[in-house]
């Protein structure tokens, strides 16, 4: 009885060999089989061993009553005696938080995105005036007009002179060789400037005088609207590091012996004079203008250089650009300030903001610019490297910048009464990092968080009232919504459920396949 039973239930039953025939269509039939089975088998146990990166929503379950905020913020031109940051939010106020800040003074000579005349680089800035066809040899075989300075001699220049303009130059330097003619004829211009005058006044006087050739020079220099001057800072190397010289050739304009700043426009001898008269003309003022001695240097350079129509159609065409060029920045009154470090604020919404303010000041809202570079801004604690290289790999493509958008971003205002606003959406990310294997490693580690903050960002440029000093603002709102990835992997079962599929399935449709051909071959061959 039981043995009539288990053979009822046999699944496996055999066909005896003298019943089974081999075609040649089976075979062909039986390698594709074998040949689909691997291929399948291949592709499921790459895809088994491969992993998917699942992404779910959920409520934000974190419980810390603080978030970090980290930042290193370059203020362009704001001193950090004034520099301040408050916190905001519906919890409370913080006003000049310190704690886990750092300042750190930048000066005039730092990194400033306020550079509006021309870039190094830049091709569109007239190096020279080609219309001056003599050598400086050729210029200077009657005699040096450009006066050559060194330590002292400067010094007594200043002195001497309501009005230097200093080429620093080294010999070595091709713009610097290209710009001697140019610079030599600027300074005939203003001598026979200076001459013409002094002629003029003797010839109120009969056209006779009685001055010895010394004098004559003398009431020559004392008529000359401004001393030009250059220095070799190949042979005065220091006296071009107390001057902060740090490119060649550089044009400083001195005013009553104090720099009033660098001329970056363009080097003809025309564009110079109208440069040297705005500088007198801003130094004497409105009323004085007809004090202005440099005001006919402009006609003596036009009849030096300008000869031809190309030349004339060449000045129209600098001059139309020349009140796009600020010819003078006080660097001195422009030192910047860097704030980094880091502020704990309330998981609330709220903002910060850095602002110039002072107990012992009341600050010129007109004056005070907070043009801004974000060198880094991000929220949570910072991810050590280990972390990074656990998490990065559980996270979509760029997810890094996500949690970074500020970095490296220029906000600077053109105008006084503005600021730029920042708002930021900050929504918290949980990652699963991978496992680590090695144990002692793992048990470091195993405090470190797993999660991260990402930044939906947006700016705008904010007006003020007349009355209020402008602030660099940056509002922030926590999502209720909490974002979490982690690496999805198939189970064992799942893929050995996959590979009897493949097994079975492709020797099932295989074999429906042969009995489908064989039935058809059979009713022709009848």
């Amino acid at each position: 009885m039981g043995r009539s039973m288990m053979a009822s239930l046999d699944m496996y039953r055999k066909v005896p060999v003298d019943l089974l025939e081999g075609t040649r269509r089976g075979s062909i039939l039986s390698t594709l089989a074998v040949f689909t089975m691997t291929l399948l088998f291949f592709l499921e146990t790459k895809a088994f061993l491969s992993s998917s990166l699942k992404t779910s929503l959920q409520l934000d379950s974190n419980t810390d009553s603080q978030i970090r905020v980290n930042f290193n913020v370059t203020m362009m031109d704001l001193k950090c005696d004034f520099a301040t940051i408050d916190v905001v939010s519906v919890l409370g106020t913080q006003q000049n938080v310190t704690q886990h800040v750092q300042k750190f003074p930048i000066d005039q000579y730092g990194v400033r995105q306020r550079y509006q005349q021309r870039n190094k680089a830049q091709t569109d800035v007239q190096m020279f005036d080609s219309s001056i066809q003599e050598t400086i040899e050729e210029l200077h075989a009657d005699g040096e007009d450009a006066v050559s300075l060194d330590e002292t001699t400067l010094e007594v220049a200043l002195e001497e002179n309501d009005y230097v303009f200093v080429d620093f130059f080294a010999n070595w330097c091709s713009h610097c060789r290209d710009l001697a003619p140019t610079w030599e004829t600027l300074a005939e211009v203003m001598f026979e400037v200076a001459e013409t005058r002094v002629e003029d006044q003797l010839d109120k006087h009969g056209g006779e005088h009685e001055y010895s050739d010394e004098d004559y020079q003398a009431a020559v220099a004392v008529e000359m609207p401004v001393l030009i001057g250059k220095i070799d800072c190949v042979d005065h190397h220091d006296l071009c590091m107390e001057n902060n010289i740090r490119a060649y050739p550089t044009l400083k304009f001195f005013v009553d012996g104090e720099e009033k700043g660098n001329y970056n426009g363009h080097r003809t001898v025309v564009e110079l004079a109208h440069f040297i008269e705005a500088m007198e003309k801003e130094h004497k003022g409105k009323h004085n203008e007809e004090l202005v001695k440099s005001s006919e240097t402009i006609g003596v350079a036009k009849d030096r250089t300008i000869q031809t129509e190309e030349h004339q159609e060449l000045a129209e065409r600098l001059s139309a650009g020349r009140h796009k060029i600020k010819h003078t920045w006080e660097d001195g009154d422009h030192p910047g300030c860097q704030l980094s470090g880091f502020l704990l604020v309330d998981r609330a919404p709220g903002n910060f903001h850095i602002q110039a303010q002072s107990k012992n000041h009341d600050l010129a809202a007109h004056m005070t610019n907070v043009s801004h570079i974000i060198n880094h801004l991000s929220f949570g604690k910072p991810m050590s490297k280990w972390l990074m290289k656990k998490i990065l790999p559980n996270t979509p493509e760029g997810f890094l910048e996500t949690t970074k958008p500020f970095d490296g971003n220029v906000y600077v205002t053109h105008s006084v009464h503005e600021a730029h606003h920042h708002y930021l959406k900050v929504i918290t990310t949980e990652i699963e990092p991978e496992k680590e294997t090695n144990k002692r490693e793992a048990k470091r580690r195993k405090n470190e968080p797993g999660r991260a903050y990402q930044i939906l960002q947006s700016s705008q440029l904010s007006l003020y009232k007349a009355d209020i000093v402008p602030e660099a603002k940056f509002t922030y709102d926590l999502s209720p919504i909490a974002v979490s990835y982690r690496k999805k992997y198939r189970a064992w079962y799942d893929y050995l459920t996959s590979l009897m599929a493949i097994i079975g399935g492709t020797f099932t449709v295989v074999g429906m396949m042969e009995s489908g051909i064989h039935s058809i071959s059979s009713k022709k061959n009848r």
